[in-house]
């Protein structure tokens, strides 16, 4: 089949959804949805996330080096879409989405109770890069709730995460499974 060459673009896809919080839990903390993530180190276990500087949780995150990343399901979808377009500046987005914050365990940013998978996360580094900041960080601290786990692992088709796929500012959720890493391998 022919290929037709398109203008660079992020087309990479699907992305996770994940709700970061930062600010400290005893002050004003916050909420940004966050679809510029992924993980960039299986040891030590590190993410990134990509915020555009002028954001007011760029500068809670800049400030407090941590943040906790969250991953909302797919019922979660209307409150991570909100937290996404409105500003903790001006407004409590936790109160405003009926979202509840929990103490961590190593950061002062909140878990979101609601979410079923929350990583306390310790930036080691930040790395301007055009309209986004790039933010490396450390995962001290992982959580999950037990309705999700099954022998001590997370179960996805139970944790219902969100995607995004930004080629057309779509949310989708996860298919079916078809096939486990190795599968060409074993016999």
């Amino acid at each position: 089949m022919p290929k037709t060459e398109v203008e660079p673009s992020v087309l990479l896809y699907p992305v996770p959804v994940a709700l970061v919080t930062c600010g400290d839990i005893d002050a004003k903390p916050n909420i940004i949805t966050i679809a510029w993530t992924g993980i960039i180190c299986s040891d030590p276990p590190m993410v990134s996330i990509s915020v555009r500087p002028h954001r007011y949780s760029a500068g809670l995150i800049r400030e407090s080096r941590e943040f906790v990343l969250n991953i909302p399901t797919e019922k979660m979808l209307e409150k991570a879409d909100r937290c996404g377009v409105i500003s903790g500046k001006d407004h409590d987005k936790f109160k405003e989405v009926g979202l509840t914050p929990l103490r961590a365990k190593t950061v002062k940013s909140p878990l979101i109770t609601e979410c079923p998978v929350n990583l306390e996360c310790k930036v080691t580094e930040i790395k301007p890069l055009g309209v986004h900041d790039v933010y490396l960080a450390e995962v001290v601290a992982c959580h999950a709730d037990e309705n999700v786990l099954q022998d001590g692992e997370i179960q996805v088709k139970k944790a219902k995460p969100l995607v995004y796929c930004p080629v057309n500012s779509e949310y989708w959720n996860l298919g079916s499974k078809v096939g486990d890493y190795g599968f060409t391998s074993k016999k």
